[in-house]
């Protein structure tokens, strides 16, 4: 096998160039653990037309495989929940649903867990094992337990795991309920994206503790990281420390939306010019603030016939869209179903513009048994409740 000894080096070097590798502990650990185990039997990277080119660490040189292991990127291990590299030597199409996630990401959170020695840590989400070996350098392996739903990636990161000299608490099941075999733990990460943090993670984690999630919706972006603390009476607060983007948990994976967009919003109750540009739901905070207030909505873009740009919003719980065409520089709204879901988006951005456009980081939350509180300080306007159904 190939020593990756200064590949691993240099990648410590630049995650603590880019300030994203403070401690030394976790330099120790990016330094030991090999990030090319936790890729096999390989990893597909983007190719032309949108599809996926299988690379293997059998079938490539050692050199390249090295090379494609320390890339500064994220690399999806799995496509639409079953192929693996190895299973294909043509390019293919498919969505991943597993993958190594960009070591700038997976530190960065470590370091933000704040951990100390002798913390129990619980993991959801174990993917290919990496960021769990990096806990089980810093920790210990006993004080590591990690969720994976996927019992074909967990059998891979188990081996992984094992080949890099760890055998941790690897646990297959649903992340969403936790694992209470060890809790109460000291620490919950999950390195996958949830519409908001599930309470029972709350409730395995010691008071002082501290949860760190990726919240929001069923965008692949306008989501963030939120790190709370649970406090001693079962509920936990804190706020959105950063931007952040994972793929959705298993159990909440949504359906595209497809089929005729143009028959599916063509019974419009209500048509009027928008007051803000919907182009507004393709940046991240104000994306971030139309999920937070109607917490089912879908963004869809498409073209028409004619070559227009057509922008839709879709709640399929309450069966309620959005339709939105342009007309040199002004947009009309067609809205249908018994929720106006413009009306209280397009509200929630206008007083977020009058705010003076507070970043995602001044977003506030408050987890209890009955419901997630969200909200910026100084703005009542700016305010949400998700009541827990």
């Amino acid at each position: 096998m190939t020593d990756t000894a200064y590949e691993r080096r240099a990648l410590a070097a630049r995650l603590a160039r880019a300030g994203v590798l403070t401690g030394p502990r976790w330099r120790a650990a990016v330094e030991a653990v090999p990030r090319e185990l936790f890729l096999n039997p390989g990893v597909f990277l983007p190719a032309e037309g949108g599809r996926w080119r299988p690379v293997t660490a059998v079938g490539s040189d050692p050199a390249e495989w090295v090379r494609t292991a320390y890339r500064d990127e994220s690399l999806t291990t799995q496509l639409d929940g079953h192929l693996t590299a190895d299973q294909t030597c043509d390019l293919v199409t498919g969505s991943p649903t597993s993958s190594s996630t960009t070591p700038f990401t997976v530190v960065d959170m470590l370091e933000k867990l704040e951990v100390e020695d002798g913390h129990q840590v619980l993991e959801i989400g174990t993917g290919t094992g990496y960021s769990s070996a990096l806990m089980c350098f810093r920790l210990g392996e006993d004080n590591v337990t990690t969720i994976e739903v996927d019992p074909d990636v967990a059998a891979r990161a188990d081996a992984a795991l094992e080949a890099a000299g760890y055998s941790t608490w690897t646990v297959t099941g649903d992340g969403l309920l936790g694992h209470p075999r060890r809790a109460p733990y000291d620490r919950v990460i999950a390195t996958c994206a949830v519409r908001r943090i599930p309470y029972t993670w709350i409730r395995q984690t010691e008071p002082g503790g501290i949860v760190l999630a990726t919240v929001g919706g069923a965008w692949n972006y306008g989501t963030g990281l939120a790190k709370v603390t649970v406090a001693d009476d079962g509920t936990a607060e804190g706020r959105i420390i950063g931007r952040s983007s994972f793929m959705r948990a298993r159990s909440q994976a949504d359906i595209p939306i497809d089929g005729d967009l143009s028959a599916r919003t063509a019974y419009a109750d209500t048509e009027r010019e928008s007051k803000v540009s919907p182009l507004l739901l393709e940046e991240w905070m104000p994306a971030f603030l139309a999920q937070l207030t109607a917490p089912g909505v879908r963004f869809s873009r498409a073209t028409s016939l004619e070559g227009d740009r057509l922008l839709h919003l879709f709640d399929p719980d309450r069966e309620s869209f959005a339709a939105f065409t342009e007309n040199d520089g002004t947009w009309t709204v067609r809205q249908g179903g018994p929720a106006a879901l413009w009306d209280t988006i397009e509200q929630a951005l206008t007083a977020w513009q009058d705010a003076g456009h507070p970043d995602i980081t001044a977003v506030r939350l408050r987890v209890t048994p009955e419901a997630h509180a969200y909200w910026i300080d100084g703005h009542p306007e700016l305010r949400w409740q998700h009541h827990l159904v």
